[in-house]
């Protein structure tokens, strides 16, 4: 099948509500059972065809009862107020799945979603900070999460760890961190200390783009 030429070159935030290291990682089941969180995306470089797409931010508020792959899935879907009606409809459409193959990560996460909670065009607030491994997103009285480093228990000191996938769908590197979030409305959540990761990933209609320059930091 042929697809409308895009990438997106982008920083990425991730939380969720299982512990560190996230089980879905290594195909185990949610540390609770169920799977929620909040992610979120600053767009460095992009396009959508002849559509612009260059730092532009997207967010997401989702809800699993279970596994991901078992479906069932709540997601909402946050669109940077800035973007113009053709950068908006762009990026619904890579959001949407349909303009990438069905074994990437997009159209796989999409089509575990059973309740589609709709989009909101928004002011998205996003820092980060991979080398420090902190972070911040937030939608004002919607939703928020800040990411900081693992603590050793005893030290206190930073403690920094790595998930490197070579053939993963969703990210091939990602420095893990320590994620405090919530959000109201139809995903109703808070938690303190669970899952969150930085990373750069680029997207394109065949899955993850590879990227031979990851930045990795000292210590």
């Amino acid at each position: 099948m042929a697809y409308v030429d895009w990438m997106l070159k982008t920083k990425r935030l991730s939380t969720c509500s299982c512990d560190y290291g996230c089980p879905c990682e290594f195909n185990a089941p949610p540390t609770q059972g169920f799977c929620e969180g909040i992610e979120a995306m600053e767009i460095v470089e992009g396009y959508f065809g002849e559509v612009r797409l260059d730092g532009l931010r997207t967010a997401g508020v989702y809800h699993w009862p279970g596994a991901v792959h078992k479906g069932g899935g709540s997601w909402l879907t946050l669109i940077d107020e800035r973007a113009t009606p053709q950068q908006r409809a762009a990026l619904l459409t890579i959001l949407s799945g349909k303009e990438q193959e069905p074994t990437t990560a997009i159209n796989i996460f999409g089509s575990t979603v059973e309740h589609d909670l709709g989009v909101q065009f928004v002011p998205i607030e996003f820092e980060w900070d991979i080398h420090n491994r902190v972070g911040r997103i937030a939608v004002s009285e919607l939703m928020e999460a800040a990411i900081e480093p693992i603590r050793n228990p005893v030290t206190h000191e930073p403690h920094r760890a790595i998930i490197k996938l070579p053939e993963g769908f969703e990210y091939r590197e990602a420095e893990m961190a320590s994620a405090t979030f919530w959000s109201k409305g139809d995903v109703t959540q808070n938690h303190q200390n669970r899952f969150g990761f930085l990373t750069y990933v680029t997207n394109g209609p065949y899955g993850v783009i590879e990227e031979h320059s990851y930045p990795h930091v000292q210590g």
